[in-house]
């Protein structure tokens, strides 16, 4: 009985084969595209933020955390990414969040519309949940095996990998974040004559932004953790001073990448999460859509 069943198996993964080699065959215009696509935000973001001399980039940084949550978060910021400068990971934590702010921008400009639609349309969300819970319980290092199927070692396959993984929060914040906007008040926008897009601008989304932010805020973090992993597959910045620590079994490197990370992650977190405090609607915008 045992033989008869050990005999069955579902060759799940020649499937998989079987439609990737397809792909490639089939779209190869479309992967050097997206190859393109990836690798020029990747180096304008990376021309970004290692151009300029890095005292002016921590003053930057330092400004931007005082406007976000006042002096003395814009003084710690300053102090701690100095602090990576003194660790010499500057450069590897810059190129870091090069990595980190192109894929969230790429994942936000596509998670944002599909929680729209999902809060709009109760199937579409019914197809999508499934989709996403795939997304989210898939161990993040098969997202770089296609990753290097399709496009090889450096910083695209790490990229792509980073929007898939980083993705879900985006799309279920924003849809939650829609449907939990008071209907009476977009009845009110509809009584006053507004059509469904501008009830969405000026009505849906600024009521959602917190929930909204909370989910970019999410993806950031995730982006930040599979940056690190996309380290594996040659992506450039601190993932790649954490495999080298690895190999070399170099404690000193290791707690510095790592202490650089959290840095990094420190200041995203209290800057995205600050712009979600910040919304409302009065009465004066609502007199304002007629």
């Amino acid at each position: 009985m045992d033989e008869w069943v050990e005999g069955w198996r579902i060759p799940l993964g020649t499937w998989v084969e079987g439609f990737v080699f397809w792909l490639q065959d089939m779209f190869p215009p479309f992967f050097n595209f997206l190859a393109s696509v990836l690798t020029g935000i990747y180096e304008a973001m990376a021309d970004l933020f290692t151009w300029p001399p890095v005292l002016v980039m921590i003053a930057i940084f330092g400004v931007l955390g005082l406007l976000a949550r006042g002096w003395k978060f814009g003084i710690g910021g300053a102090v701690g990414l100095f602090g990576i400068q003194l660790l010499d990971q500057w450069e590897s934590s810059m190129q870091t969040l090069a990595l980190v702010l192109g894929s969230v921008l790429i994942a936000t400009v596509l998670a944002i519309p599909i929680g729209i639609v999902a809060a709009r349309s109760q199937v579409f969300s019914n197809l999508i949940r499934p989709v996403l819970d795939f997304m989210q319980t898939m161990p993040p290092l098969v997202y770089l095996l296609p990753g290097i199927f399709f496009f090889g070692i450096g910083e695209v396959p790490g990229m792509l990998a980073t929007i898939v993984f980083a993705m879900p929060p985006g799309i279920r914040l924003t849809e939650l974040g829609i449907r939990q906007v008071d209907q009476e008040v977009v009845e009110a926008g509809h009584a006053f004559g507004s059509p469904p897009g501008k009830i969405l601008r000026q009505i849906q989304l600024p009521l959602a932004r917190p929930t909204i932010m909370a989910g970019i805020n999410q993806v950031i973090m995730l982006a930040l953790s599979m940056v690190v992993l996309a380290g594996f597959v040659g992506a450039p910045g601190l993932g790649q001073e954490v495999l080298s620590a690895l190999s070399r079994i170099e404690i000193g490197l290791g707690a510095e990448a790592g202490l650089s990370v959290v840095i990094l992650a420190i200041y995203l977190d209290r800057v995205t999460a600050s712009l979600g405090t910040r919304s409302g609607l009065g009465l004066s915008r609502l007199v304002k859509m007629r």
